[in-house]
């Protein structure tokens, strides 16, 4: 019985001796091999699995892979190009996207397309903390101005800094445009009613 015993834990010690030194020579073979790098390609390329030796790890962030093109990462608003239709925040499916907007007393330009510009967007906010990255949004904009950029690393501490805010007013300028709107319209409607007053009284 004692010889059994004695003969197993031989055989036990020198299997695990024998993994051990399996072990450390993959380690000092990947070692060897890590002094050649890896170069940093789009998984899309064809040659993408080709590397099966060298350093395989990037330095990040400070080295990055390729993003894809078609990719669907942090969203981004051309203000300048957006005519406010509001149809990106009807489709939304997580209703992430707010907007507000004034009409306008004046001529405020057309889009890069040349549509036409109507409104103001006192409020375009986009809560990249709800949105599901689906991209329904940028397939309904008319004038191509939302769009996902290949930004894809944007940590925030405070989940408040996820809501990120297009516009083409500030606050000062929103309320200046609402009061024209206000008071033009107050305009028309008294010139309707003086009109109409006006109509009334040829009548015999």
């Amino acid at each position: 019985m004692g010889k059994e015993t004695g003969s197993l834990q031989r055989r036990g010690f020198w299997r695990n001796a024998q993994s051990l030194w399996q072990g450390m020579a993959l380690t000092f073979r990947h070692m060897l091999q890590a002094r050649r790098r890896r170069a940093p390609l789009d998984i899309a390329d064809p040659n993408y699995f080709a590397h099966q030796t060298g350093l395989v790890t990037l330095k990040y962030p400070y080295e990055t892979l390729p993003v894809p093109e078609n990719g669907r990462y942090r969203l981004h608003n051309e203000i300048d190009d957006c005519i406010v239709c509001d149809l990106c925040a009807k489709i939304c499916p997580v209703d992430c996207i707010t907007i507000e907007s004034v009409k306008a007393t004046e001529d405020i330009g057309e889009t890069s397309d040349g549509t036409k510009k109507r409104l103001f967007a006192p409020m375009f906010d986009i809560d990249l903390a709800k949105c599901c990255y689906c991209g329904l949004c940028t397939t309904v904009c008319p004038t191509d101005c939302l769009t996902m950029t290949k930004v894809y690393d944007f940590p925030e501490v405070d989940i408040k800094n996820m809501i990120y805010h297009f516009t083409d007013l500030s606050p000062e300028q929103a309320e200046e445009k609402k009061r024209l709107w206000a008071d033009q319209q107050e305009a028309v409607a008294k010139a309707k009613a003086e009109a109409l007053k006006a109509g009334q009284q040829k009548k015999p």
